[in-house]
């Protein structure tokens, strides 16, 4: 079972625009590949030969089969190259990155540090946040990605925190989190909150460590 999630774009280009254009370049290319295949056939047969060639054959270079490949691409590789991604305004924060936290107690003092790995798993359409310390671990289940013309891009997610074994002090909750990330896209600041389970709020500090 997949965990990742579809995401929210605010500020970024249209989704259903990309499909579009995917079904435009798609209907143009299977068109040609079939020009060219059936082009080869006449010609064969002006040479005398014979050829046979099966009805699946042209289904496979059908527009929808064209599209769902080049769908695949976009969806995966495509959309991250940085000219491009810059264009779509969707930033490619895949990869894995150091967290530094603090909490902030009720009275706005700071609270105890602690640390952990995020991995943020992102294609097109799809997202997951994976947040793993040493005593408890979180995924997302929802979330926005915010181009934000002043500050950069920012990162709203949703998420489920549960804690390891052994940990009676600790219970599990749900929370949310709101992450800015720098235009260079190595590190973020941001804040979370938590509740459902345990009523704390703190700061987190980002820094890429690899993509």
């Amino acid at each position: 079972m997949t965990l990742e999630h579809e995401y929210a774009l605010l500020g970024g280009i249209n989704r259903a625009k990309i499909g579009r254009y995917i079904g435009i370049a798609a209907a143009s290319i299977s068109a040609v590949i079939v020009l060219v295949i059936l082009t080869v056939v006449d010609v064969a047969k002006a040479l005398g030969w014979s050829p046979n060639l099966p009805p699946v054959v042209l289904s496979w270079v059908s527009a929808g089969a064209v599209y769902a490949v080049l769908y695949w691409l976009f969806d995966r590789h495509v959309w991250k190259l940085p000219w491009l991604s810059s264009v779509l305004r969707v930033p490619d924060l895949s990869g894995q990155w150091h967290c530094d936290g603090q909490t902030v107690n009720p009275d706005k003092t700071p609270g105890y540090l602690w640390q952990g790995t995020i991995t943020i798993v992102q294609s097109w359409d799809r997202l997951r946040v994976r947040l793993k310390t040493k005593q408890s671990g979180s995924n997302s289940i929802a979330a926005a990605l915010v181009h934000d013309q002043a500050d950069g891009f920012r990162l709203m997610y949703n998420y489920t925190n549960e804690p390891n074994i052994g940990e009676p002090e600790l219970a599990a909750h749900r929370g949310f989190a709101d992450l800015t990330f720098c235009k260079d896209l190595q590190t973020a600041e941001g804040e979370y909150f938590n509740g459902h389970g345990r009523f704390t709020f703190g700061i987190m500090k980002l820094r890429r460590t690899h993509r």
